[in-house]
């Protein structure tokens, strides 16, 4: 019996064996280097060669996670000298974790192509894989499916290859890069699901620029280091960004910041994109992550923009590894640190005064006839580079700033708003039993609505805000919800009607702007008249108003109004966040 089990043993072993030997074998050239850098494979192709890899080494798993707008899951490709074979290994562990996004505008397809070889060239190469042994490297192989399957050779009008890709629209045609607070899509959700479950202490996104020409075939758009603020901000502007710029340039890769120029030319200085929390990068920080976002140049040849997007994963992960202790900690006291601020900067503009120098190589730029139009047109002349320092605004100065309150109260109603705190893993409790409590009581004061429509809202801006204390009876089941958590930065850049990407400029609280109980004049007459004769203290404003305001003078139906909405009669959710305040 024992001969006939170790027979049996030995058996499985040469047959585990040959397939092993087979699969590792197995051709994992990609359609980009068998097609000398013009194509890019289908999505199939791509999970397929990940599946056949993963299948092969047991260092890669490969995840699926929810399900996309296109009715396919997320997938997360993962790299480790340990295998992973449960996702919450991942967070768990104590080694560097990197999350590479691929394919958010599948037209854009460099990183796709650059990640299918940099997984593979690990997974295959030894001294890759001591060189990057202490790193797990998340890959997310394409993240918007919709659009890698409207797949198409011409809506990149701009662009110098590949021979075919996707679109830029999801499969409900949503800019994801535009949807990373607001999670409008299934694909954000997915997306939401991945980071927080590999919690990345770095965070790569790959893309190809439009805009202006110039002699770099690859830009970097390093998260805004002000808005980042404290230590993790000073150690990107100051460590990560020039290490990673010197490796490439050891490579002989010459990088430059993206460069945001639009209707002028870059000799002229330009200012740092701004990654609001609605962008890939500026939804990431809102969780202490180092964020990158990688922007080709449209009109270099396809193969040089993969090759050089390979060659900054290298440097970032390279930079990772030797930065592994300090980018931990860092990441460990961030929270604390915005905490102990006791305030938080939710508005910034531009410093004018404070601006780089920076050493630019672009091209001589002039405004000829246009051959196709009776009008002008730009034109980049290639015969005439030019290498001279131009201005670089990469400094921001905080232009509102808000107290940091002890915890935000939102009434269980708002469910949408609930489910996308749940969706980032935000803690909170539930009221046990109906609650009073005196609290900070937001009004809308002000705001501005967009005219056309964007990304399926229409947006507010120039938001501001009225504030009074009150004593607010919560019921059973509203949430509760302590700053105190390494969610802070979220919490604040969403519920503060004032910031920029807030769920209020994102028209998540729009019903409390339209009143819904009103009054018919005729009758509130005589009603606003005893009102006034019973409350003298409003009489007096009333009487004051009418005497320094004209147009509340002269406007009969405005003062009916003002009286109206200094009564009892006046609802009092009319403009009123149902986002209270405990200070």
């Amino acid at each position: 019996m024992f001969k006939k089990s170790l027979l049996l043993v030995i058996l499985f072993c040469i047959i585990f064996s040959c397939k092993n030997n087979t699969e590792e074998n197995k051709d994992f050239t990609t359609l980009f280097e068998n097609s000398r850098g013009t194509e890019t494979p289908e999505y199939d192709e791509v999970i397929s060669f990940y599946k056949d890899l993963a299948d092969s080494y047991s260092k890669i798993s490969i995840f699926s996670f929810g399900q996309t707008d296109s009715g396919e899951p997320l997938h997360l490709v993962v790299y480790s000298s340990e295998s992973i074979y449960n996702v919450n290994e991942i967070k768990s562990s104590s080694k560097n974790r990197i999350l590479i996004n691929n394919g958010i505008h599948p037209g854009e397809s460099d990183g796709i192509d650059a990640s299918m070889m940099l997984l593979r060239d690990i997974v295959q190469n030894d001294s890759l894989q001591k060189k990057y042994q202490n790193s797990i490297i998340c890959v997310i192989p394409i993240y918007n499916i919709g659009g890698a399957l409207n797949r198409n050779s011409h809506t990149r009008a701009n662009q110098n290859g590949p021979a075919e890709y996707g679109f830029r629209g999801n499969a409900r045609n949503y800019d994801l890069n535009r949807d990373f607070i607001k999670q409008d899509t299934k694909n954000a959700a997915a997306f939401a699901e991945i980071f927080h479950a590999v919690n990345p202490d770095v965070f790569v996104d790959n893309h190809v620029s439009n805009g202006a020409d110039y002699q770099y075939a690859i830009t970097h758009l390093f998260t805004q280091h002000n808005k980042l603020g404290g230590s993790l901000g000073n150690f990107l502007n100051a460590t990560m960004k020039p290490e990673v710029e010197q490796s490439l340039k050891e490579k002989s890769i010459d990088i430059t910041p993206y460069v945001n120029v639009w209707g002028s030319t870059p000799k002229s200085g330009w200012s740092q994109f701004f990654d609001s929390p609605r962008y890939s990068t500026g939804y990431t920080t809102l969780f202490h992550t180092l964020g990158l976002m990688v922007e080709t140049h449209m009109l270099k040849p396809y193969e040089i923009r993969v090759d050089q997007t390979y060659a900054l994963m290298h440097s970032v992960l390279k930079f990772t590894e030797e930065n592994s202790e300090k980018i931990k900690e860092l990441r460990a006291n961030a929270a604390k640190e915005i905490l102990s601020k006791k305030t938080y900067p939710i508005q910034f503009k531009v410093d004018r005064e404070n601006y780089s120098d920076l050493l630019f190589k672009g091209y001589e730029v002039e405004i000829i006839d246009s051959k196709v139009t009776n009008g002008k047109r730009l034109f980049y002349d290639k015969t005439k580079p030019f290498e001279e320092v131009v201005k670089y605004y990469d400094n921001f100065i905080a232009t509102k700033v808000v107290e940091i309150p002890k915890a935000y109260i939102i009434p269980q109603g708002w469910h949408d708003v609930i489910q996308r705190l749940k969706n980032n893993q935000i803690e909170f409790i539930r009221f046990k039993n109906d609650t009073s409590i005196q609290v900070e009581v937001n009004h809308i004061k002000d705001f501005k609505t967009r005219t056309n429509p964007y990304e399926g809202h229409y947006l507010h801006y120039n938001t501001t805000i009225s504030s009074a204390t009150e004593t607010i009876k919560f019921k059973k089941g509203d949430v509760f919800i302590d700053t105190n958590q390494n969610g802070v930065r979220y919490l604040l850049e969403t519920l503060e009607a004032e910031a920029t990407d807030s769920f209020f400029n994102w028209n998540f609280f729009d019903t409390i702007l339209q009143q819904k109980e009103g009054y018919s004049s005729y009758v509130f007459e005589d009603v606003a008249q005893k009102y006034l004769i019973e409350n003298a203290l409003l009489k007096q404003k009333f009487d004051e108003k009418l005497k320094n305001d004209e147009d509340f003078a002269n406007n009969p139906r405005m003062q009916l109004d003002f009286i109206y909405k200094n009564s009892p009669h006046y609802e009092k959710a009319h403009k009123r966040l149902p986002v209270f305040k405990v200070k």
